[in-house]
């Protein structure tokens, strides 16, 4: 909706000058409201606010919704929307009441800040209609929101995820809404809302009148549409993704440490009355407004991670004009009317080129002049040309003065963290993972020499025969370097005594036999060769064969004992 502003009706000398010199004006072939067929009721609040002509999106949809047609609304953000549903709403539910948790109409929106705003325009609207609504978000309490739903109501306003809790709970039943609106589509598709909204579609009616409203209209838009509309009236007022005449778009490329530095110039700069800041994440949009607050600049931040209390009152602020910048992420980038907003910074390029249109269309509403200036580093040369791609018409370069002049690169920022990631992993790993391989070919090559398990006892190497008394004392370390000692613990047998026709894989029973009996151990030799090492075979580490010393006392004892 736009307000009336000539200057003919105000100056009559003016307006014979005009009436000689041009054509008459073109206000009397526009449509006005009282044209649309609304009720005088709703009529005369739209005259208190000041409106009388509807926007195009409101002259196109507003007789079919009378009409009880489904509508498939397609228009760029600030073309009045809201007011496209809203007042042809007020005067279908009038002249009946509703039952107790059972409301007659659901409005759905993405976030809490457009179901506040929706819950604001019925009441400007419907000051004169005795029809209540209830606002479904969350943050809010509860028990309250049961409570008004108890006593009825008309409209009902919320959002997906708490009205599927309350559903859940038994506190309200939607089998008597005949009316749904679907609000900002592509923001729900977005956010992930799309499963919920098709399983709050499902505890509708079947027989319903369904208003869908959305900024773009993507294929996978259509489709939601084609599922939850019947015959429907298809609006679309502009192209889908274009940005509003008004608004005066800028480009400025500086690096990527100055983008800060150029925010402020651009604040210091230009005429900014008020202004959104945008950031990607929201730790940026932190890091920013402590940023701004250093600076001496009057700004607040708002994000999805703050307390419900506290986005309200910063947002009440920012309207009252106690705020001159607000430092926010995309959760305000839809539906927000801060009426008058002079300017829109985006701090960081949208990774999507819808959020663009959607982030400036909060500037230039109404009719009235605004400015939309994006910062971009060199990185962001791909973001800005899919905008560029979507909008159909490039973004007009802008020079912030004092700083130095960049060019773009090839790098995409859009993917700079995974690709940034997944270096790092190859830088790191890539080395380890060169070495872990040759590693691992050694292993493998180790493990391929080493050879196969024997399944047939050869004969162990003949020793030098000697009486037990006849072996020198020979120091621990002497021993440890000497010939690995014999597996067998008892008398070594001759090698004459084995049977020399029997073949090789026999010697093995041999051996076990020997092992049945028993082995005359000899004391000193057991005293300086150590316990028997078992479990390791023939190859019994050194350190393993040294001989546990024995002090001198024990000794003696023990000869004497003998």
């Amino acid at each position: 909706m736009t307000e009336t502003t000539t200057a003919a009706a105000d100056s009559p000398d003016d307006t014979t000058d005009i009436d000689t010199e041009l054509p008459a004006p073109p206000d009397d072939a526009r449509p006005t409201f009282a044209d649309l067929g609304l009720s005088d009721s709703v009529l005369r609040a739209i005259a208190d606010m000041g409106y009388r002509h509807p926007t195009p999106i409101q002259e196109q949809a507003i007789p079919f919704v009378l009409m009880g047609r489904d509508v498939m609304g397609t228009a760029q953000t600030g073309t009045g929307k809201t007011a496209g549903f809203t007042l042809p709403m007020l005067d279908i539910l009038t002249g009946s009441r509703a039952r107790a948790r059972m409301p007659r109409s659901l409005i759905l929106e993405p976030t809490r800040e457009l179901a506040l705003q929706v819950a604001e325009n019925f009441v400007q609207y419907g000051k004169y209609l005795k029809l209540t609504h209830a606002l479904i978000i969350g943050g809010e309490s509860m028990s309250d929101q049961k409570d008004v739903l108890m006593r009825g109501v008309d409209v009902l306003i919320a959002t997906p995820g708490r009205l599927i809790d309350m559903f859940e709970r038994g506190s309200i039943l939607l089998t008597d809404a005949r009316l749904l609106v679907i609000d900002e589509a592509d923001r729900m598709l977005d956010m992930g809302f799309i499963p919920d909204v098709e399983r709050i579609v499902a505890m509708l009616p079947r027989t319903r009148q369904t208003l869908f409203f959305s900024a773009t209209m993507g294929p996978e838009i259509r489709r939601l549409g084609d599922a939850f509309l019947t015959n429907p009236k298809e609006i679309a007022v502009s192209r889908p993704a274009s940005v509003a005449t008004t608004i005066v778009e800028g480009l400025a490329l500086v690096a990527e440490h100055d983008k800060r530095e150029a925010l402020r110039r651009l604040i210091r700069t230009q005429n900014v009355q008020n202004a959104l800041i945008f950031c990607n994440r929201k730790s940026e949009v932190d890091t920013l407004h402590k940023s701004l607050t250093r600076h001496k600049f009057d700004v607040g931040a708002l994000h999805g991670d703050m307390a419900q209390t506290v986005r309200f009152a910063t947002l009440e602020k920012f309207k009252a004009n106690e705020l001159r910048l607000l430092v926010c992420s995309d959760v305000a980038a839809r539906g927000l009317d801060i009426g008058g907003l002079s300017h829109v910074f985006n701090f960081d390029v949208p990774h999507h080129a819808e959020d663009y249109v959607h982030r400036i269309g909060r500037t230039g509403r109404a009719g009235l002049a605004g400015h939309a200036f994006t910062i971009a580093a060199p990185t962001d040369r791909f973001a800005v040309e899919a905008i560029e791609a979507l909008t159909g018409h490039p973004i007009p370069p802008m020079i912030v003065e004092g700083l130095d002049p960049v060019d773009w690169t090839e790098e995409d920022g859009r993917k700079r963290r995974g690709r940034a990631a997944s270096g790092k992993a190859a830088g790191r790993g890539g080395g380890r993972g060169v070495a872990h391989g040759a590693t691992s070919g050694a292993t493998a090559g180790k493990s391929r020499a080493k050879p196969a398990p024997r399944v047939a006892v050869a004969p162990a190497p003949t020793p030098v025969p000697h009486e037990p008394h006849e072996i020198p004392h020979m120091p621990p370390h002497t021993k440890a370097r000497s010939e690995p000692r014999p597996r067998s613990r008892g008398r070594v047998e001759p090698p004459a005594a084995l049977p020399p026709a029997l073949p090789q894989v026999a010697s093995a029973p041999a051996r076990s036999r020997a092992a049945e009996r028993p082995v005359r151990r000899d004391r000193h030799n057991e005293e300086d060769s150590g316990a028997a090492v078992r479990g390791f075979g023939g190859d019994v580490p050194a350190f393993m064969q040294l001989r546990m010393r024995i002090p001198v006392a024990e000794r003696h004892d023990g000869d004497s004992e003998a």
